[in-house]
């Protein structure tokens, strides 16, 4: 090979890259920019804290962001302790080649493939009737967690698995045990694929529809429990987009709103992540 066809094959590869950003970044701004466009103007402090009327043709989303606040609670309450455990097991107590572990990823790998709605009905035959929850905001966000388990943990224990191996000898020679080797050592290094894995878990729980109406319900009153039933966000968008006539308007404020917690989830915690690792002095 020449050295002009190096150079080609680099600038061609170097134009498809570029190629390929610009159109996702393309692709966002076109999205972004439409419901900006149609919504921005429908937002207020009213709208923000008043409940629905009119079937959601008129008045807020007040009641909606509190009961998208408590299942997304629920959610990450249940699956991030659950997450971080396995995802240490698989990382640091498990290898690759043994049964548990192969049986574990294959799990997570089929898990993280299942439609929202099937997860919808198992959440329903399980939390909904056999536990006894009913149509509830604990209903939902247990299903929600269910769903985002298997990318919290994949992501977190591609994060451990990361980090070099010399600071697991260093801690040995010091004669660390694994436990303290991990709480001490591993997972502050692994915060930043940890922060990661939940940034993921929390846009789905945000943006999951399906498996809401199955369990959480439509109600779009102010909840009083966790075991009253309440409407999330997406599925507030998709009622007024699909079933209300004339809810269009008000679907493109709520949405402009998802949106917008979205990235400033993103934003926090890209600047937990950069605090954190500049306190701990952790390679960027």
């Amino acid at each position: 090979m020449t050295p002009q066809d190096s150079n080609l094959q680099e600038r061609c590869g170097t134009l498809i890259a570029w190629g390929a950003a610009g159109s996702v970044t393309m692709a966002f701004l076109w999205l972004l920019g439409d419901l900006l466009w149609h919504g921005l103007s429908h937002i207020s402090w009213t709208f923000l804290v008043s409940a629905p009327r009119n079937a959601g043709r008129e008045g807020g989303i007040g009641p909606i962001l509190v009961s998208t606040g408590l299942i997304v609670g629920i959610c990450m309450a249940v699956a991030f302790p659950i997450g971080l455990g396995t995802a240490i097991f698989l990382a640091e107590y498990t290898r690759d080649d043994r049964p548990m572990g192969r049986l574990l990823r294959g799990s997570l790998d089929v898990l993280a493939g299942v439609p929202s709605i099937v997860f919808g009905l198992f959440g329903n035959a399980l939390f909904c009737q056999a536990l006894g929850l009913g149509f509830s905001i604990a209903s939902g966000g247990l299903t929600l967690a269910c769903m985002v388990l298997p990318i919290l943990i994949r992501t977190t224990e591609e994060g451990f698995r990361a980090i070099p191996l010399d600071q697991r000898l260093s801690a040995a020679a010091l004669g660390l045990s694994r436990q303290t080797t991990v709480w001490a050592i591993l997972l502050p290094a692994a915060i930043p694929g940890l922060l990661v894995g939940s940034i993921l878990g929390l846009g789905r729980a945000f943006a999951e529809t399906a498996a809401l109406i199955f369990t959480s319900g439509y109600v779009d009153r102010m909840p009083e429990s966790l075991m009253d039933s309440g409407r999330a966000l997406s599925v507030h968008i998709y009622d007024l987009a699909m079933n209300v006539a004339g809810g269009n308007p008000n679907a493109y404020a709520t949405a402009v709103v998802l949106v917008g917690l979205l990235v400033l989830i993103n934003l926090l915690a890209s600047w937990i992540a950069e605090r954190w690792t500049t306190a701990n002095h952790l390679p960027a």
